[in-house]
């Protein structure tokens, strides 16, 4: 009996000093999972979002609780550091619906979903890499929509 117990008391360390020795999961729960709502009337449902240093990746879903087709009152939700916020939104305003109201290949989005309309949703999943630390803004990119429908986006660290 004692010899079984040594045996369960040697793998139980040596998975233990395994496991010390592995790197840090990556964290994979709810809160590298976020919801945000838009609604009919201009207005997201928060002004602030945020992720722990742990999650290496984000998914962000939007859901449109309105009634209005895309075309009409459509949002999106877009990342960008916060300094280049204006100028992206400006530079979506030149192209179309078809392009979510964004300029293409544009390094200065970290992140971008679809343009959706009312009962409608979409999620985009980006990575955290290089995150931390940085002023990041979220907003819609449908042209009028960005001086309202902002808010902070940040990674704990």
């Amino acid at each position: 009996m004692k010899a079984i117990q040594a045996t369960w008391l040697l793998a139980a360390t040596a998975l233990a000093t395994t496991l010390a020795a592995s790197p840090a999961m990556a964290q994979d729960d709810d809160s590298c999972q976020l919801t945000i709502e838009g609604n009919d009337q201009m207005q997201f449902n928060q002004d602030a979002m945020s992720v722990p240093a742990g999650c290496d990746e984000v998914t962000v879903t939007l859901e449109h609780t309105g009634q209005m087709q895309a075309s009409v009152m459509g949002h999106n939700w877009v990342l960008s550091e916060t300094s280049d916020v204006q100028d992206v939104a400006q530079a979506g305003m030149s192209t179309s619906l078809e392009s979510d109201y964004l300029p293409a290949d544009d390094d200065r989005v970290l992140a971008a979903t679809d343009v959706i309309g009312g009962g409608e949703s979409t999620s985009v999943t980006f990575s955290t890499e290089g995150l931390a630390g940085r002023d990041l803004t979220f907003f819609c990119s449908f042209p009028g929509h960005s001086s309202i429908m902002k808010g902070t986006f940040t990674v704990e660290g």
